[in-house]
């Protein structure tokens, strides 16, 4: 609460100085300041954002990587079996390329997101492989040696399916049993083989006793996978926070992420934002309590040397979703990104930046 209180504060502060005509502080870019510290910073986006003359020279200069919000989704990309629309992730890729940012894919394989055609097609046996493997292969192919990385498998483990190995009771699963996770990971590094492979859940960062069990199952899941020789490279923590929820325990994330590096693979936080329903209306307050929530979530992380990169799940708040009419009607806006619905800076921006930028011993864990 006391840190809470003093990033309210300050930002109070901060709105005073700049009603005052003063310059607010740390005029340089995420990007730039990640990069200082060897890591990338990056942001999701889709090509109606591009469209905002306003936004896209601010992402540009912001972030140093960049990932399709919904339009590499399987859905999006493949409208029609075996008909490929590139034009979407093409667009994004080539503002990326003439912006001198690098570019992930996201993502190949998920339970959601795909065609309604595609269970059908996966309840053929001659069929079926080429459901996989062969749009791994065709996706994949079409952007080989243009990519920095790829979700290959997203959000595979669920313990409440009851299974023994803990993996989502999927139409994958149902269609070729644990196998398919190797199949999809042998299939885009031959098809795409400099690409950082990465398997990419959300779970892993809070603090109960069913994220301990998440962040243990995981970490098996790892461990077994890289004992049979799958070619995972990094695994992607989407780091999706609540402001007004219980509070990201740095003692079992820092032990965890140990655990992925000890495990030979990298860190790339892949989807970062800070919910904040549920709190007070007063934006001093759900700013202070957002940004407080992303400063332990990054100072753990960024204290891991096995980390490479911070992926914010988009850049400002003006291209969220909308809130139900309840809270429309209650006066609340969600405010989970760095940047507000005028693309100005928020006190998230400014501790995403402090995380960045801090020089510190290891983190004395249990005294922050």
């Amino acid at each position: 609460m006391a840190a809470t209180a003093a990033v309210a504060a300050a930002v109070l502060a901060e709105r005073a100085a700049v009603a005052g005509g003063v310059a607010a502080p740390n005029s340089t870019t995420l990007g730039a300041l990640a990069a200082d510290r060897g890591v990338l910073y990056g942001s999701a986006t889709s090509t109606f954002q591009l469209r905002n003359q306003t936004f896209a020279p601010l992402l540009a200069q912001e972030a140093r990587l960049l990932v399709a919000e919904y339009e590499m989704k399987r859905s999006a990309i493949e409208p029609q079996p075996g008909r490929f629309d590139f034009g979407p992730s093409e667009t994004l890729l080539n503002f990326a390329s003439h912006n001198g940012m690098a570019f992930r894919g996201h993502t190949l394989v998920w339970h959601k997101a795909n065609p309604p055609r595609l269970e059908g097609a996966l309840a053929s046996p001659a069929a079926k492989e080429r459901t996989l493997a062969g749009y791994i292969e065709s996706v994949a192919g079409h952007f080989r040696g243009r990519m920095h990385s790829w979700d290959v498998v997203n959000e595979a483990l669920v313990p409440e399916d009851g299974r023994s190995d803990n993996l989502r009771n999927s139409l994958w699963l149902k269609a070729f049993g644990p196998a398919y996770i190797d199949l999809a990971f042998h299939t885009a590094r031959a098809t795409d083989p400099h690409a950082l492979l990465v398997y990419n859940d959300w779970g892993c960062e809070g603090p109960s006793e069913k994220h301990d069990r998440f962040r243990a199952v995981t970490l098996d899941f790892l461990e077994r996978a890289k004992a049979r020789g799958v070619p995972i490279d990094a695994y992607g923590m989407q780091g999706h926070l609540q402001a007004f929820g219980p509070k990201v325990d740095q003692t079992k994330l820092h032990r965890f992420l140990d655990a992925l590096k000890n495990l030979g693979l990298r860190i790339l936080v892949t989807e970062h934002d800070v919910d904040d329903s549920g709190g007070s209306l007063d934006t001093a307050v759900r700013d202070a309590a957002v940004a407080d929530a992303s400063r332990r979530f990054l100072d753990v992380v960024l204290d891991n040397t096995a980390t490479e990169a911070v992926l914010t799940w988009g850049l400002s708040d003006r291209f969220l979703d909308p809130p139900g009419w309840k809270d429309t009607l209650r006066g609340y806006s969600p405010r989970l990104l760095p940047l507000d619905v005028d693309f100005v800076r928020k006190p998230m921006w400014r501790f995403m930046a402090q995380s960045f930028t801090a020089t510190r011993p290891r983190l004395r864990i249990g005294n922050l």
